[in-house]
């Protein structure tokens, strides 16, 4: 069972569900366990809109008989889903329950058109994270998940030749099928050029004038790629966060991949599946609890920095400096704790040193998960 599913069974009987998130996270899966234990994609309650006779079919308004929750796959795809969907749910909600999901962000996808407001509950599902791979956040299984990403099946296969199969496959669908089917975008060659510049990024600054320079496109090009990207969810870019008061920086966004198994960097791999981590506390709180969230960061003009803030309902909830050991304490976190309003401060390694000084918090990554309940 994931983490989300009892949240979406309290739900579904009053909204429709969409579920959006990577390709290959695990969705389908997700979905069909909804239907029932050992439900097969072939369910007849199970529609893909890529599916033979499926479209033609959704089309004309024709559903199985006697299913109580369709499932409608991929249907994003179509260019009026909104009014599709609308229509079959406001025919048949009396009757069936509905999810949508879609390797895409359905909120994206959304805009425009007849509005879905009020009729449909978003839930956006992560790779696994390691309490929930593992609920006793063992080291072995943070290896496994530094190595192998938190996408199911090459977490759950554990085989290396099998993950760059994997890696290898699932992005060349992610460009050259759903991006083909979203966008209209004709220089698919440099946006594959963009997805491998972009492991060597993370961490650090974003420069889309770097990116322009080794791609020969011009700035405006690279940003909306980026943000195609992102809609697709290959990476995903965070903000600044600090005033006037700390001199922080305002517009240098950060970027991270969903997929931190493809930097070569163990530090900044080790950074990425933190910031993934707290993405997912993030989102979890928005989809369950209905909390305003942002995953921000702190860095100022002297380029003193914090890797990461956790910011609920506008207001600051923690920060957390990740390092791959358990060195000595950052001097960013002193400094900024005294001049934030951030209640807490957390460094975070892959080491076992547990202790707090200068009112700042030094604990195993997996400490610090139990610690916040991480989902």
């Amino acid at each position: 069972m994931r983490y989300l599913t009892a949240h979406i069974q309290s739900v579904m009987k009053r909204k429709m569900i969409f579920i959006g998130g990577p390709r290959q996270v695990g969705k389908t899966t997700l979905a069909l366990s909804l239907l029932g234990q050992g439900v097969e994609p072939d369910h007849p309650g199970y529609l893909n809109w890529d599916a033979p006779g499926i479209a033609a079919s959704l089309r004309k308004g024709v559903l199985p008989a006697d299913e109580p929750l369709i499932i409608l796959d991929e249907i994003h795809k179509y260019k009026n889903w909104r009014n599709l969907v609308k229509g079959l749910y406001d025919t048949q909600k009396t009757k069936r329950d509905f999810i949508v999901t879609g390797s895409a962000r359905l909120d994206y996808y959304r805009k425009g058109g007849d509005s879905l407001v009020n009729r449909y509950r978003y839930f956006r599902l992560h790779p696994f994270s390691l309490l929930e791979y593992d609920p006793g956040g063992e080291q072995r299984s943070l290896q496994e998940l530094l190595q192998f990403s938190g996408f199911p099946e090459p977490l759950f296969t554990g085989d290396v030749r099998e993950h760059r199969f994997w890696q290898r496959d699932r992005l060349s669908r992610v460009i050259r099928e759903d991006l083909r089917d979203l966008e209209r975008v004709k220089e698919v060659s440099l946006i594959e050029a963009l997805v491998d510049l972009l492991p060597s990024k993370v961490g650090s600054p974003l420069s889309i004038q770097s990116l322009r320079e080794d791609l020969e496109v011009d700035h405006k090009t690279v940003s909306r790629w980026i943000t195609i990207l992102e809609n697709l969810y290959v990476c995903f870019r965070i903000a600044p966060f600090g005033s006037p008061k700390i001199r922080a920086v305002k517009k240098e966004q950060k970027l991270y991949l969903w997929d931190w198994s493809a930097i070569e960097s163990e530090g900044a791999r080790f950074e990425n599946l933190v910031a993934s981590q707290l993405l997912k506390f993030c989102h979890f709180q928005e989809d369950t609890e209905g909390h305003k969230m942002e995953l921000r960061y702190l860095r100022d003009t002297d380029n003193r920095e914090v890797d990461f803030v956790v910011i609920r309902d506008k207001k600051p909830l923690f920060a957390v400096e990740v390092k791959s050991s358990d060195t000595n304490l950052s001097p960013s976190l002193k400094y900024f704790a005294q001049r934030t309003q951030i209640p807490h401060f957390f460094q975070v390694h892959l080491g076992s040193a547990d202790y707090e000084k200068d009112g700042i918090r030094v604990l195993p990554f997996s400490k610090f998960c139990q610690l916040w309940e991480l989902p």
